[in-house]
């Protein structure tokens, strides 16, 4: 087992940190969503889908 993960060991680390980053992405988007804002920032005048982005 051992032997394994030392074959393994920058795998692992480059793993465990984009699935550290995803998380605080996700993390970040949801706490974005609950505060109301838009993840396009919100300035719908010129945007084709203006209408269906936002409720008015």
């Amino acid at each position: 087992m051992l032997s394994w993960i030392a074959a393994n060991i920058g795998t692992i680390i480059v793993s465990a940190v984009l699935i550290v980053i995803v998380s605080l992405v996700i993390i970040g988007m949801v706490r974005d969503k609950k505060k109301g804002k838009s993840p396009c920032g919100g300035k719908c005048g010129g945007c084709p889908s203006a209408n269906a982005c936002h409720d008015r």
